[in-house]
């Protein structure tokens, strides 16, 4: 039996007369963008229900000089109907040809903005194999366009929307209307939309992690050393890294924000040098599921034993998608007093998990955490390190319990982080 169209009940509406959402739009757009090229075309990818703030992020775009702004909806129900009624063949296929357009866009100096607002729970109840295949033929059929995001080749950004769906993960005992509300709350407070200024708000946080990027590059550490309950993980830094975070620029000359709210400063490992165990601090939301309690140990840079309390299955279809996925693509430090940390929330959603916590990302490393990278080949990226992959997949190992240590060419050991917090 089919299952109902949701009702007004069901779905999320934006605050619309709220003037913080006009500051999101704007934020997307200034500084998570970092404004538009007189005529520079922008393509954007949507959750169906985040229409009221997709249609400011367009007129905003078009005010700040966008020639042209193609938006491009998602939906759960038909994301759910292809589980439910595809032929299993369905699942090895993916629209390459709208990612072929993507890419395509790209090359032409297009810029990319994604609004993310998805159910965490979505695919739970879902075949695993069918979850991982599908997300493989799409990984495969995206990756022209991804690299061009990787290498900061455009301006890029993530936003937040609160859906119905997310509302609910984030705060199951409440009612939906108040759900909703407490989640725009937190997305207003978190992306700096509530202050008096939020322009002005950004520039100084940018300054901020900055400052954090220039002492650890300055430090040009061998390796990262991560301790605390169920850790004791050293992370190999490749060869010539570069702490990034906060602002940067793209090849394009565009500086903005690729990740609205942010709090991280992260870096490329070295893909043969992670040795040890860690422990996840929080759940991670992949693939529609919810990974709880993961522990892995690393040997030569690979993933070689990797167990969770519950989403095994899918944890380790993740880690087999192919070579890369079992090795390090970024390792990040958040202080554990981070705004989005002293919320108390699980958001159920990385894009805001991530910077309440340090973390790892499986899979494909950035080009541009290189202190030469533009230009740079697929050949000399490998050779120095870096790890190419289907997949990027952060997931949280930092807490108040957790001390990281600076490792140099001598094996010298300095203090980064003591019980989560800036040593």
């Amino acid at each position: 039996m089919d299952q109902p169209v949701p009702t007004t009940a069901q779905t999320s509406a934006a605050p619309a007369e709220d003037p913080r959402l006009d500051r999101l739009a704007e934020l997307a757009v200034h500084v998570g963008l970092g404004g538009m090229k007189p005529g520079q075309e922008l393509v954007m990818t949507a959750p169906i229900e985040s229409l009221p703030l997709v249609r400011r992020i367009v007129a905003e775009a078009y005010r700040a000089g966008a020639s042209l702004v193609t938006p491009l909806f998602s939906d759960d129900e038909t994301a759910l109907a292809r589980y439910r009624f595809a032929a299993d063949g369905s699942f090895d296929v993916a629209p390459a040809w709208m990612y072929e357009g993507m890419a395509a866009a790209f090359r032409g100096g297009a810029a990319r903005l994604a609004v993310v607002g998805e159910d965490p729970n979505l695919l739970a109840g879902q075949d695993p194999e069918k979850v991982s295949r599908a997300n493989r033929a799409r990984s495969r059929a995206y990756r022209p366009a991804l690299e061009l995001i990787t290498a900061s080749a455009i301006n890029w950004t993530l936003v937040p929307f609160a859906s119905a769906a997310w509302a609910r993960a984030v705060f199951p005992e409440l009612p939906e209307a108040e759900a909703v509300a407490r989640l725009w709350d937190a997305i207003f407070a978190a992306t700096r939309a509530d202050a008096p200024d939020p322009r002005a708000n950004w520039a100084a946080h940018n300054a901020a992690l900055m400052a954090r990027r220039r002492m650890l590059n300055e430090r040009r550490f061998r390796a990262l050393r991560f301790t605390g309950p169920g850790t004791d993980l050293t992370v190999g830094l490749a060869d010539g890294h570069s702490w990034m975070g906060g602002s940067s620029k793209a090849l394009n000359g565009i500086t903005g924000n690729p990740n609205i709210p942010t709090e991280e400063v992260f870096t490329t490992p070295h893909a043969a040098m992670t040795e040890g165990t860690v422990a996840a601090t929080k759940p991670l939301a992949h693939a529609g599921t919810l990974i709880r309690d993961i522990r892995v140990r690393f040997e030569g840079g690979s993933i070689v034993e990797a167990h969770a309390g519950t989403g095994q299955d899918v944890l380790q279809k993740m880690i087999g998608t192919d070579e890369g996925a079992r090795r390090l693509g970024e390792v990040a430090l958040v202080p554990h007093s981070s705004p989005i940390s002293q919320t108390g929330l699980l958001f159920f959603n990385t894009l805001f998990d991530e910077n309440a916590a340090s973390h790892i990302a499986l899979g494909q490393a950035y080009k541009k955490c290189f202190t030469d990278a533009e230009g740079m080949s697929d050949e000399t990226f490998a050779a120095r390190g870096g790890n190419s992959s289907l997949i990027h997949v952060d997931w949280m190992i930092g807490s108040a319990g957790v001390d990281v240590d600076g490792i140099g060419f001598d094996g010298s050991a300095t203090p980064v982080m003591r019980k989560g917090e800036w040593a």
